[in-house]
């Protein structure tokens, strides 16, 4: 299966930056410059960019442009996040819309953060999430297909972990990266605020038992609908 092009735009621009065409802290070219250097429409190019963007590697500047982003303070912590558990422990009801689910040729990211070797293909899954129908967050979850082939779209879009386990396979550790950022135009229509407003973004990768990476999870929080607590 051939990959998207927003997956090639993506691929190159990632390439360009870890060969220092673009450098860290460094303004890329406008949108309209891109979408004519790679031959696509401006909704193809903002769509890489804005996979870029949630996977920390571009940040967008409200009035400035999209810089290529400085490394960022980490911290570890321990946990996992669970939005139904966090969503139900605050009085709420927790729901979801599935918005794309779909398998196909991994970003080099996805590849990276999952260790896939060679052709292997993904599951791409987009979703909305909601507290009392009032969205939260949007989120894009990649899943080796290889591992969920055999089972139903509607075990693995709303019950994942249970469904794995359910399977013989256990859950192990959590690496997450929280940072602050603006919505863009896909955000505030997906996520009914207005441009420009903050959002909390997470980067989360989940690993079986056995090490192996089987879960890359990019999410987008409305600051002032959500907040994060961790124990350590």
């Amino acid at each position: 299966m051939e990959e998207p092009m927003y997956i090639k735009i993506h691929n190159q621009i990632k390439r360009d930056i870890e060969n220092h065409v673009y450098r860290v802290g460094s303004r890329i070219p406008a949108e309209r410059q891109l979408a004519v250097k790679f031959g696509v429409s401006r909704m193809t190019l903002r769509q890489a960019i804005k996979t870029l963007e949630d996977e920390g590697i571009l940040e967008r500047r409200l009035g400035s442009g999209t810089y290529v982003a400085s490394q960022k303070v980490q911290e570890k912590m321990s946990g996992i996040m669970s939005f139904t558990e966090i969503t139900q422990a605050n009085g709420q009801t927790p729901s979801s819309k599935l918005i794309s689910y779909k398998v196909g040729q991994p970003s080099l990211s996805e590849k990276e953060r999952l260790n896939l070797a060679g052709d292997a293909e993904v599951l791409r899954m987009e979703r909305i999430r909601y507290a009392d129908n009032v969205p939260i967050c949007y989120e894009v979850v990649t899943i080796p297909h290889e591992l969920i082939a055999k089972l139903s779209k509607a075990d693995i879009s709303a019950h994942l972990y249970r469904t794995l386990e359910a399977h013989g396979y256990q859950v192990g550790q959590v690496t997450e990266h929280i940072s602050a950022a603006i919505a863009n135009e896909q955000d505030a229509r997906l996520l009914d605020v207005k441009k420009g407003e903050p959002l909390i973004t997470r980067l989360q990768v989940t690993d079986l038992s056995t090490g192996q990476p089987f879960e890359y999870t990019r999410a987008s929080y409305v600051a002032d609908r959500f907040e994060f607590t961790f124990s350590k």
